[in-house]
């Protein structure tokens, strides 16, 4: 098996605990059956703490930049409440009065309830707060993607200028997970409580969704789904990427198709892993 020899660094620096090996990696072509029947491209990857081994579908694109979307609300909420800008999960921003297509957006919102509903206004409003030579500080501190702002400091992780590849994004929240990112812990436990999306007596499920539209010649939509599973007291780590055409009207929910056909497909979600 042909492993890239960036990917392989990756794995080795920034990703594995145990001893690196290439054996620890595993191309599972077969997930790709899940994104064609779906008529999207992407890529997944998947990440057993425990035993080390890596497993991914598209080798190539995991270690591709674009547009990391909402996924960078865990970075911009790390920041804002390392800073004070967000005092805790509870601290309210009024809603502005703008109405906007998604209702959950049009009220007065809590960090928790805003990083729940990925109400992009909130986060706007505190990414402003932050200012620009804050935020750049702490993005070359992470060293999270390219680092790069671009001219708006309310959108630059949506209109391209940030971006980041699933290699990265997976790294990026298993120093969250652990505690590893430079912020306080209390800012990294109180991000990792509001990514806490599901709940049953077999699993936990922590995740952060993303979802952009580019428009131009390289009209597409671009979506993200990032977090971990636990069970057992063992944690797996995941990044889904995927790309579809921009008139795609339920792209949303194939995030999610694809997400849980894959880790169903794995024996997950049965509190047997």
């Amino acid at each position: 098996m042909k492993i890239h020899r960036r990917l392989l660094g990756f794995v080795c620096c920034g990703l594995l605990l145990a001893a690196c090996s290439p054996n620890r990696i595993h191309q599972r072509e077969e997930w790709g059956k899940y994104f064609s029947a779906n008529g999207v491209t992407g890529s997944f990857m998947l990440y057993n703490n425990a035993s080390g081994d890596f497993d991914v579908y598209n080798l190539k694109d995991i270690q591709q930049r674009s547009s990391p979307a909402s996924t960078f609300k865990i970075m911009n909420a790390l920041t804002g409440l390392e800073t004070g800008v967000i005092s805790d999960t509870n601290m309210v921003i009024p809603w502005d009065g703008v109405p906007r297509q998604v209702p959950e957006w049009n009220q007065d919102l809590s960090m928790g309830n805003a990083f729940r509903y990925s109400a992009v206004p909130y986060y706007q409003e505190v990414a402003r707060r932050i200012g620009r030579k804050t935020m750049q500080q702490w993005l070359d501190s992470v060293k999270y993607g390219n680092m790069i702002i671009g001219p708006h400091i309310d959108s630059f992780w949506l209109d391209n200028s940030l971006q980041l590849s699933p290699d990265e994004e997976l790294g990026f929240i298993k120093q969250l997970y652990f505690s590893k990112l430079p912020f306080q812990e209390r800012s990294q436990r109180l991000v990792r409580e509001v990514m806490l999306m599901e709940q049953t007596s077999g699993y936990k499920l922590s995740y952060k969704t993303g979802w952009e539209t580019r428009v131009g010649d390289s009209s597409r939509q671009n979506g993200w789904l990032v977090g971990w599973e636990e069970e057992n007291k063992h944690v797996y780590f995941f990044v889904l990427h995927l790309e579809g055409p921009p008139d795609r009207k339920d792209f949303g929910a194939v995030r999610f198709k694809i997400f849980h056909a894959i880790m169903e497909k794995e024996g997950f979600f049965k509190g047997q892993k």
